[in-house]
């Protein structure tokens, strides 16, 4: 039986420096924090070797490429230096860049951004979405992949009073003008990826109103990247801690994927993948393909 998309699921590659991101399937994103205070691992992983192992990890458990993070966004949580981000991160993308994986980086920083994507960053996902002085700039120099994510405030204060008229199309319209705005500056739209930031700026119910309208933002002809692992939304749902969220957190995929994300951003692999090989064959959908990334080598 062939397959059956979401309407406005896009057909094109995601262009990710010498990568492309087939999106015949959800492409799927594994975490790896290396902060010490991450609100989901406790910062398990903020030493070298330790950080390299678990990435060797998501990669055998079926991860298509792995987002790196070296400064928490959690709620409350202060910024890092840009030295400490550096020292925390830069030699992790070097180490993996080296060996061919597709890496993302998870930060805010333009100079974090720059170093990054001169060590091999295949893809930046930016919780600002590229609105610091200089990003966008940076990111049009570049061939690399980025993520353009909605948050209302700033982390340390997110989650104080967020409030929204209509939170579904404020979201979308902003997501819409950042893209436009990367085009304008250059940025290919096959490089360019939404996320509407589960959890950033958002209660509860307005989590959920976008959960529910993933597929307005999906129509905006860019993928959609969903975030929402073991989140706080979760926990608010089910009274488990960050810990325990998995089965939320599968959960909250299907929902996402359902609605129209081409991209699910998620701590745990193997479980993830074979949630959603189980959920296509219910849906009559071809079987999970081996491969969803395959190298361009300049082409």
């Amino acid at each position: 039986m062939a397959e059956s998309l979401p309407a406005a699921a896009p057909q094109r590659p995601l262009r990710c420096g010498r990568f492309a991101l087939k999106l015949n399937r959800p492409l799927i994103m594994g975490v790896l924090n290396v902060t010490p205070d991450s609100f989901s691992d406790g910062g398990r992983y903020a030493g070298f070797s330790a950080a390299l192992a678990q990435a060797g990890a998501l990669l055998e458990e079926g991860a298509d490429l792995l987002d790196i993070g070296g400064e928490s966004t959690r709620p409350g949580a202060h910024e890092v230096p840009v030295e400490e981000e550096l020292r925390r991160v830069l030699p992790l993308v070097q180490a993996l860049a080296r060996e061919g994986v597709a890496v993302s980086v998870d930060t805010r920083k333009t100079e974090v951004m720059r170093a990054t994507l001169d060590a091999g960053a295949a893809f930046i996902n930016d919780v600002y979405a590229l609105q610091a002085p200089g990003a966008l700039e940076i990111l049009a120099a570049s061939d690399a992949g980025v993520c353009l994510m909605h948050m209302q405030g700033e982390p340390g204060t997110m989650q104080r009073r967020p409030d929204y008229h209509e939170v579904l199309r404020e979201v979308r319209d902003f997501l819409a003008a950042r893209a436009r705005a990367c085009v304008a500056a250059g940025i290919a739209p096959e490089r360019i990826v939404l996320d509407p930031g589960f959890g950033f700026g958002k209660t509860l119910e307005h989590n959920l109103v976008l959960l529910r309208g993933l597929a307005e933002i999906s129509r905006l002809a860019y993928p959609v990247l969903a975030g929402l692992s073991r989140k706080s939304m979760l926990g608010a749902l089910t009274g488990r801690g960050a810990g325990e969220r998995l089965a939320a957190s599968i959960a909250a995929v299907l929902a996402a994927v359902a609605q129209g994300a081409s991209l699910v951003r998620v701590h745990d692999v193997a479980a993830t993948i074979d949630a959603l090989k189980v959920w296509r064959a219910a849906q009559g959908l071809e079987p999970w393909p081996d491969v969803g990334l395959a190298e361009t080598r300049g082409t």
